[in-house]
């Protein structure tokens, strides 16, 4: 992707290098280096400049950021996406359940990964892979992927520092009580497999998330749940340690009456900007095959 990006040099900025400016920023180590072999990648007033040399308040900095590689183990094939947003830096978008992120031995060509490469092929871009916020392949909802080094690296730090905020809505069977709480217990592998995860005190890693029960229909709840971590398959498992597992989860608990995948929908994400700071807040409606089961 090429992406020219335009900085303002403040009076409190004065005197900084261009490296100094850009780490700041958020720029890592790694982006410095590639956008150094960029031809033509740092200007301030118009004239080629080193990473070493020196900013002056009211200096116009541009970097312009030229990547001109694709993913290679990811083929570009056409599948249908649900794009809520999308800038110059990132892309926003609403995944389907049953859509994996990224390819896999099983699932090599049916990917968001693999239809994202189609749509920027389509126009002439090349494209590098960034997710920042993954999702199950049976889990639906928002995500969001970076469209170039620097806001990837950027995002990627967001997400370390659990500044990528993600809210979800599940449907449990049975009523659930405490009607909203926190959950506090550590995940780990389950012994025996590389998939599964199990709650574990001993050698578990941490794992926080918050509920709270939005409505209660047909003998189900709809819970909205915010993580504090990301582990793998947290809600999922916090949930049936509640004693309310997801219906119609395959691995934790396969109840298939009324869906056929586990009910969990990435309903709201919000995160500031990586390049402009501005604030970011998106959502997406339940889906229909969790709708119908509240219906």
């Amino acid at each position: 992707m090429n992406r020219t990006i335009e900085y303002k040099i403040t009076e409190e900025q004065n005197g900084l290098r261009v490296e100094q400016f850009l780490r700041r920023k958020g720029y890592s180590g790694q982006n410095l280096a590639e956008i150094k072999r960029m031809p033509k990648s740092v200007l301030v007033n118009g004239k080629h400049y080193y990473m070493r040399q020196t900013l002056k308040t009211g200096d116009d900095l541009v970097i312009k950021i030229c990547e001109t590689a694709c993913s290679e183990k990811i083929p570009p094939v056409y599948h249908p996406l649900d794009i809520v947003y999308e800038d110059e830096d990132i892309v926003v978008i609403n995944k389907a359940a049953g859509m994996p992120i990224h390819p896999s031995l099983n699932h090599y060509t049916e990917s968001m990964a693999n239809a994202l490469a189609w749509y920027y092929q389509e126009q002439g871009k090349p494209f590098i892979f960034r997710c920042c916020n993954r999702l199950d392949r049976d889990t639906s909802g928002l995500t969001v992927v970076a469209k170039h080094l620097v806001s990837g690296s950027i995002l990627s730090t967001m997400v370390k520092e659990r500044r990528i905020h993600r809210e979800y809505l599940a449907i449990c069977k049975g009523s659930v009580t405490p009607s909203e709480g926190t959950i506090n217990a550590p995940l780990g592998r389950k012994p025996g497999t590389i998939i599964e995860r199990t709650v574990d005190f001993e050698n578990g890693e941490k794992a926080i998330t918050h509920y709270h029960v939005m409505d209660e229909k047909n003998g189900h709840s709809l819970v909205s749940l915010r993580l504090e971590t990301g582990r793998t398959h947290q809600i999922r498992i916090h949930m049936r340690y509640l004693g309310f597992p997801l219906i119609g989860d395959y691995l934790y608990n396969p109840d298939i009456e009324h869906i056929t995948r586990q009910a969990l929908h990435s309903h709201k994400l919000s995160f500031t900007h990586p390049i402009t700071g501005e604030t970011m807040e998106f959502t997406a409606p339940l889906p229909d095959d969790m709708a119908q089961v509240l219906q």
